[in-house]
């Protein structure tokens, strides 16, 4: 009988196949199978198993106190810190700021403990030059450079840090598995070791991972499963905005986001984002308008500028920065349809402002105000702010989170709001407070 077998698995979705794909049926990924060998080996059988005695949950203590990092943005999507014995997943794009962020929370966590950083992509010495130029000089700090997975969690048993950064868990691995780096073996492997190392410890551990070319993050998906919260750091590597948000998180709410803002010492935290994206902002001009989006239970104002210009070609072309281009399609055969606007010799341009994308149904009714401004030439109102969800047949629809979006507008002073009229019952409650 023999004693292992050969197994591919998709590195995407962890799809198994007993031969190599090409592409995966289940996820559609290409190139995506790695073969992975399985011990057909019987385990040994414990004859000698006792039962655990269950602990009330009234008499077990619920209030764990957090790591604050002091970066509210931060502490915020985490809900309240970072929880020791937490194993967290940290992703993003090359060059959005994962390793900067990561540092300046490390620097700020070793002003009262024990921070180490492990770094298996760059040396020490590439590490305490990028401390130097964003001002962290602090005596809890240490840095290694190794990738070798035991030599990682022996490092961590002997210097027994308050938190532990991991750079990146893609080019981690362990002398007992025969795979390369970054296969769905090593990576499964490894985070289940550093989990384990994590609990034991009472170690926080932050883990750094790549992701794929879609955004997606990279490996299997049971490493978002091992790990006690999954955040990731999003943004246009060319724009000065950056937002956190949590996809996973065990010990907080999933809902809250943080923004950020890259500069020469670093991300420095926007604690009024509508202020900031609205700033520079051109007064009494057409084709501008001013929505409130929501990122997870926190609104802020943003502006969307629309430019139409007469065709010379036959194909009119329609182009979309910040918002989503099929979605652009649609508002311009609404207009065309319901509002009797002529858009078939026009060239349609949406940008959002900040390079912040907007998602949701609830910006539709600005998107296309935007656009009706710019093909009339005439400006909207400065103080206005529009709100609402286009259907096809041509109604405003109702949007959720209405009175967080009206008390953000009236806080930036925005004091007319365009929104369909189920709303009005709404906005009229909120301005008589």
């Amino acid at each position: 009988m023999p004693k292992e077998k050969s197994i591919y698995k998709c590195k995407e979705c962890s799809s198994e196949s007993t031969k190599w794909l090409g592409k995966c049926p289940s996820c559609d990924a290409w190139n995506s199978y790695e073969k992975e060998e399985l011990s057909l080996t019987p385990r040994k059988i414990h004859s000698k198993i006792s039962a655990r005695t269950p602990q009330n949950l009234n008499t077990v203590k619920s209030v764990i106190p957090r790591l604050k990092t002091n970066i509210e943005e931060f502490d915020r999507v985490l809900g309240g810190g970072i929880l020791p014995s937490s194993l967290v997943l940290f992703s993003g794009e090359p060059g959005i700021g994962k390793s900067t962020l990561t540092l300046q929370i490390a620097g700020e966590i070793a002003k009262h403990h024990k921070v180490l950083i492990i770094s298996g992509e760059e040396s020490v010495e590439q590490i305490a030059n990028r401390a130097e130029r964003i001002k962290i000089n602090e005596e809890n700090l240490n840095a290694i450079s190794e990738y070798n997975l035991e030599t990682i969690i022996e490092t961590i048993k002997e210097e027994k840090p308050t938190l532990a950064i991991i750079d990146s868990i893609q080019v981690i691995s362990s002398l007992d598995i025969q795979a390369n780096s970054g296969s769905i073996t090593q990576i499964k492997y490894c985070t289940e070791r550093i989990l384990e190392t994590a609990k034991k410890e009472k170690t926080a551990i932050i883990i750094i991972g790549h992701v794929t070319k879609d955004g997606n993050l990279a490996g299997p998906r049971v490493l978002e499963h091992l790990v006690d919260a999954v955040i990731q750091l999003e943004g246009d590597r060319f724009q000065q905005f950056r937002i956190l948000r949590s996809s996973k998180n065990r010990f907080g709410s999933c809902n809250e986001v943080g923004i950020f803002e890259m500069n020469e010492l670093g991300l420095k935290e926007v604690k009024n984002p509508s202020k900031q994206f609205l700033e520079g902002r051109k007064e009494n001009s057409f084709g501008t308008a001013i929505t409130v989006a929501m990122e997870g239970n926190r609104p802020f104002l943003v502006e969307v500028q629309a430019l139409t210009t007469t065709s010379n070609f036959g194909f009119p072309k329609r182009t979309a920065t910040g918002f989503d281009l099929n979605r652009l399609q649609i508002l311009i055969a609404i207009l065309e349809k319901h509002a009797h606007l002529n858009l078939q010799n026009q060239d349609v341009f949406v940008n959002v402002v900040g390079g912040i994308k907007l998602k949701e149904p609830a910006n539709d009714l600005a998107v296309a105000s935007a656009i009706a401004s710019s093909l009339l030439k005439k400006p909207i109102s400065e103080n206005t702010v529009i709100i609402g969800e286009m259907g096809l047949s041509g109604e405003l629809r109702k949007v959720p989170h209405l009175d967080k979006r009206i008390k953000e507008a009236n806080k930036m002073g925005f004091k007319k709001i365009i929104s369909p009229e189920k709303h009005k019952e709404i906005i009229s409650a909120i301005k008589a407070i």
